[in-house]
């Protein structure tokens, strides 16, 4: 028996029956001989660790473009806080861990530079808009691997595809057809939504926009009144519930769903759509719209040939735009955009 076999039979004796099965996913879009040693999810989960996408996302924002601060959140480390908590959630319940991680860990992989400011402006952009879920799945499908893809197994797929929630959007009790069909992917779905409303406050605090007293009081009061208080409690509620629920689907309780939501619309007011902390956003728009006019005016000097061959100028300056780091696009935007001064040849 190889060693992934012995893993896999191994996940049929440990794991809870509704958990996903290695050996039983429902494949790859493209066939290929697995790996002796890792099962399909596992390999999923390291092909995606190292991706080129995956390393872009440490110059990528969270909410605050380039803070000088060492301690402020990116694009990567909100990916691997919400990989923590989606991974003690799958481990309590029984459930596939790294099937989890590698869900969680490529989730957004295809946001744009300057967070969720650049998301609306290539939405404005691109024919036919833009989401980031969408290009997550179009990196692992297509752009990674030299065009090849990373060729992920469809249940890895499936969660990135339905972990997006936007401002209104609930992180369970989803109809069965908008929710992901793994329980794995439906815990990715709510341990986004514990990570970036805890991790958003402590940098809104340590940035001086928020204080502890300006929180909504009844949303601390069911939930704690620290960080980690607060995941915890969350972390508590979704594992109660959901073994309450037989393992049906991932759960919260009425009250802490509540909590969670209040404190979502509460960030939306007074941190993601306030000027302060997007003040520089109205910047960023001006570099992404220059940079989209010029790379669909001269695409021979930035854009992939094969992709405007095949998909158009629109989707290769899409890709092209999406993929870029806050600093290279600004580097870009600079190279292309600024003057630079004339350095003549010295006359003795």
């Amino acid at each position: 028996m190889k060693i992934r076999e012995a893993l896999e039979k191994r996940e049929h004796e440990i794991l809870a029956p509704q958990a996903s099965k290695s050996s039983e996913s429902r494949g790859r879009a493209r066939l290929e001989s697995e790996d002796d040693v890792r099962p399909a999810f596992q390999h999923d989960r390291d092909r995606i660790i190292h991706s080129k996408a995956f390393r872009r996302l440490k110059h990528k924002t969270q909410v605050f473009f380039a803070p000088t601060g060492d301690h402020y959140r990116t694009r990567l480390t909100h990916t691997l806080e919400v990989s923590q908590i989606a991974r003690t959630v799958a481990k309590v319940l029984r459930l596939h861990e790294e099937l989890t991680e590698g869900i969680a860990l490529g989730h957004d992989l295809g946001h744009p530079p300057f967070g969720h400011a650049g998301e609306r402006v290539l939405q404005s952009l691109v024919p036919g808009g833009f989401n980031h879920y969408e290009q997550s799945l179009r990196i692992v499908d297509v752009l990674e691997n030299d065009g090849q893809g990373l060729n992920l197994t469809w249940e890895v797929r499936d969660g990135i595809a339905h972990h997006s929630k936007g401002k209104k959007g609930a992180p369970v009790g989803l109809k069965p057809s908008e929710r992901a069909s793994t329980l794995e992917g439906q815990i990715m779905r709510v341990a986004d939504l514990i990570a970036y409303v805890n991790h958003d406050i402590d940098d809104a605090i340590r940035a001086g926009l928020l204080m502890e007293g300006d929180l909504p009081i009844n949303a601390i009061r069911v939930l704690g009144n620290a960080s980690s208080m607060r995941i915890g409690r969350m972390v508590r509620d979704v594992v109660v519930e959901t073994e309450r629920s037989g393992l049906s689907e991932i759960c919260m309780s009425k009250e802490v769903l509540e909590a969670t939501l209040e404190m979502r619309s509460f960030l939306f007011e007074v941190l993601y759509e306030n000027g302060k902390s997007t003040s520089e956003f109205k910047k960023a728009s001006g570099v992404i719209t220059g940079l989209w006019e010029k790379l669909r005016e001269l695409p021979e000097q930035f854009l992939d040939k094969k992709i405007v061959k095949r998909d158009g100028l629109d989707i290769a300056a899409k890709d092209f735009l999406a993929g870029m780091t806050d600093r290279y696009a600004i580097g870009l935007f600079e190279q292309i955009f600024i003057p630079k001064p004339w350095i003549g040849t010295p006359v003795s």
